[in-house]
């Protein structure tokens, strides 16, 4: 073989080969895909912190159901960002029946058309918030820190009652409850204090 048809040979090669390196590259650009995160409501869970006497005894509950808006987002940031969302005031539990009821009947009960909770949650910074919440017929907002690592997220707020007219259904629940609610120093006492704990578990597209 003379010099020519070699080189002609290898330039040959070299183009097929070129061709073949571009071809994998592309395939394997179009195989990867952006992922996204949504709020996946069976792994969320939604706790709360009432509290009774006057020395604070905490009573700690949770709500087993939430309703989210479908978004999917290219950050888990984005996903929980101006999402909103229910909270069916029969899925509240708290580990008591007799509680359960009075705090169904005698509380949430009272209050204006409070079936369900609901509200949407804003993302202010990198480990703050605020969700405004409806409940009572009034929407009002309150702040939140919240942290993420990977596909977990958890939110931490506390709200004070009075916001949302509630005097008159905490003093029902009072009232119910007296007894329980008494202290060494044998006065009755419900706080209109109430921590909110969520943790979230993200679910990747």
């Amino acid at each position: 073989m003379n010099t020519k048809s070699i080189l002609v040979s290898f330039i040959l090669f070299f183009s097929l080969t070129m061709i073949s390196c571009k071809s994998d590259t592309k395939n394997k650009s179009n195989d990867v895909k952006e992922k996204t995160y949504t709020i996946e409501p069976l792994t969320t869970k939604i706790g709360w912190t009432a509290y009774k006497t006057t020395s604070k005894i905490p009573v700690k509950g949770e709500f087993t159901k939430i309703n989210v808006t479908p978004k999917s987002a290219s950050t888990a940031k984005e996903a929980l960002n101006n999402m909103e969302f229910s909270i069916p005031v029969s899925s509240l539990f708290s580990n008591n029946d007799a509680r359960d009821i009075k705090l169904k009947q005698l509380f949430f009960g009272v209050m204006d058309a409070t079936e369900l909770l609901s509200g949407t949650i804003h993302l202010t910074s990198e480990s703050e918030g605020n969700v405004d919440l409806k409940m009572n017929g009034i929407t009002k907002s309150f702040p939140i820190n919240y942290t993420i690592s990977g596909q977990m997220v958890t939110m931490t707020g506390k709200l004070n009652l009075g916001n949302w007219n509630a005097q008159k259904a905490i003093e029902s629940l009072n009232v119910a409850c007296s007894e329980l609610h008494k202290g060494e120093d044998g006065i009755s006492k419900t706080w209109n204090e109430v921590q909110i704990d969520v943790a979230t578990y993200l679910k990747i597209n």
